[in-house]
């Protein structure tokens, strides 16, 4: 039976602080994972529409092993600079891959479509992501909000306004698990035109609402329903995720836990991976906990993290909050 770490965030796993930069009038922002040491990584994309940096390095086959930092922005490509925010803030630090005398860290990142969203995107030459990374690195912390902050500040699913979700769990063996997810997908993570989620049966307490399943289940409940469908607008979705935990892995195991997590993705979002989304999930792996699991705890460890990149997704959208210039209402403005 698994149960929740202290604060219910990715930051239950030792070794990580989360950060959060938003830009209120652009209705965007960035989230910033960093490592307090070089965390083990992978990434998996099933996604078709992904916008991406510094993912190559991560495939087992190549040679680094650790990174710095994970970022996740809006923007779109636009948002791509925001790794070069942390990126800075690191080696300000003198934090990195050490090559002679010189420190270069590594900071994978992904991107969500958020350009549609009613906020203004009038920014001149430069996007502002490059300043928000760095004042994301900044803020890093253990306790962080969730809902319309960073990353997920301009998110939105197919009938409600997305968001920034965490959610952690403590195995039986022990060893923690947590996610970190922004929701921009171009699917729905409620149940019909119902209130309740997608990820009921991975609900630890009323982390989300406490619904369950609703009853009876309508009977148009699979239908599509999908954003912006009927304006053209097939591109502007994307779930970025990171998932972590304090076991030691190896990087082709860390790889798995990456790829396990995406079943916990298309149990919150209803359709999930499309041609349309640049479905994608991190994978870290911290050691702090100096222990390695065997067979059947690296099992467990699989499913965890795709149980707590569920409930993560839930949360995210749960604790949206309202903003002028909205083009979707938020969860909790939904009547019973």
């Amino acid at each position: 039976m698994m149960r929740k770490g202290q604060f219910n965030l990715i930051t239950d796993v030792a070794g990580l602080t989360v950060g959060n930069a938003t830009n209120i009038g652009l209705k965007s922002g960035v989230t910033a994972v960093l490592c307090d040491a070089g965390a083990t990584a992978a990434v998996q994309v099933l996604g078709g529409a992904p916008g991406t940096r510094e993912t190559d390095l991560l495939e087992p086959h190549n040679t680094v092993e650790t990174v710095n930092a994970i970022v996740l922005s809006g923007g779109s490509a636009f948002g791509l600079d925001a790794a070069s925010g942390v990126q800075a803030w690191l080696r300000e630090q003198g934090r990195g891959f050490a090559v002679g005398d010189q420190r270069i860290p590594l900071v994978p990142a992904a991107i969500l479509f958020d350009l549609l969203n009613g906020g203004d995107k009038d920014w001149g030459r430069y996007p502002p992501y490059r300043e928000l990374g760095h004042a994301a690195a900044v803020a890093a912390v253990r306790k962080f909000e969730l809902g319309s902050v960073g990353a997920g500040a301009g998110a939105l699913t197919a009938s409600l306004k997305g968001g920034l979700g965490s959610a952690s769990a403590i195995t039986a063996q022990g060893h923690t698990v947590g996610a970190l997810v922004a929701v921009n997908s171009m699917g729905a993570t409620t149940v019909g035109d119902t209130r309740n989620f997608w990820a009921a049966p991975f609900e630890l307490g009323d982390e989300f609402g406490g619904l369950g399943w609703p009853s009876p289940m309508p009977a148009d409940a699979v239908a599509l329903r999908i954003k912006f469908r009927d304006l053209d607008r097939g591109g502007a979705n994307t779930t970025i995720a990171v998932v972590a935990t304090d076991a030691v892995l190896s990087k082709s195991e860390t790889k798995r836990l990456a790829i396990a997590a995406h079943a916990g993705l298309a149990r919150a979002i209803w359709p999930s991976h499309t041609p349309f989304d640049g479905d994608l999930v991190f994978a870290l792996a911290t050691g702090a906990s100096h222990r390695k699991p065997d067979t059947n705890e690296f099992l467990d460890l699989c499913a965890a993290s795709a149980s707590a990149l569920s409930r993560a997704i839930a949360r995210g959208v749960h604790a949206a909050t309202p903003a002028d210039g909205d083009v979707m209402p938020v969860w909790s403005s939904l009547t019973a």
